[in-house]
């Protein structure tokens, strides 16, 4: 009984962040048209008023982000198309992102190290994994098999420090830049608009820490592996 209460009470913790942010996603995303411009017109609008004319607003199937490899702000069909509160509010969250890049925010560029070094280390985590039973079984070594599979899970979980550490970045980004941004381009309703902008900044800012959370899951998985 005490288990099955406490995995209901772990699975609320991990889902409810994530469930929240989709929930405040879909809700500003209607009316579609309320606004004159849509995401991807206003992102182009805001970057090119930084003189970050260079960056380029493209149309994506894989989530709302900022590449700063590519130097892209991507937004989801409905954020690029829409002309929604969740449209203009992410799409100037984004363009927050590029504007860290551009001014040389330090917490967004310690994130793309540690980004890049989390990807390394999830990457030698799996192989790791894959390694430890062929070698152990190989060396008759049941203490090396233990030891290569923690240090793999150890790699792996280096993802979740890295979606924990980006909170402060996303928090600047949504507050310090996009939130200023929205102001000032005259398109919100000022009477009623800026309340409902900012919960969905909120969101925006802590769609890292919900996959941090949902990750658990799967580091908890491995490590019950390791259990005898």
């Amino acid at each position: 009984m005490i288990w099955g209460l406490l995995l209901i009470a772990l699975l609320i913790a991990v889902y409810a962040p994530s469930l929240w942010v989709q929930r405040v996603m879909k809700r500003y995303s209607h009316p579609e048209g309320r606004y004159p411009v849509s995401g991807a017109e206003l992102a182009r609008e805001l970057l090119d008023g930084y003189g970050l004319n260079a960056v380029r607003v493209e149309p994506t199937a894989s989530g709302d982000h900022y590449d700063p490899q590519e130097r892209a702000v991507r937004l989801s069909e409905s954020h690029y198309q829409g002309r929604s509160l969740a449209a203009i509010t992410i799409a100037a969250h984004e363009v927050g992102h590029a504007v860290q890049h551009a001014s040389g925010y330090q917490p967004f560029v310690w994130r793309q190290k540690l980004v890049k070094w989390a990807g390394r280390g999830q990457q030698i985590g799996v192989g790791l994994l894959f390694l430890a039973p062929v070698l152990g079984g190989l060396l008759r070594a049941p203490a090396l098999i233990g030891l290569l599979a923690l240090g793999g899970i150890m790699a792996m979980g280096s993802g979740i420090v890295v979606h924990l550490v980006t909170l402060p970045t996303e928090i600047d980004a949504s507050f310090k830049r996009a939130l200023p941004m929205l102001q000032r381009s005259g398109y919100l309703f000022a009477d009623v608009d800026p309340p409902h902008a900012r919960r969905l900044l909120s969101a925006a800012a802590c769609t890292y820490v919900a996959q941090a959370l949902a990750s658990l899951l799967n580091f908890w998985a491995w490590l019950r592996m390791l259990r005898p």
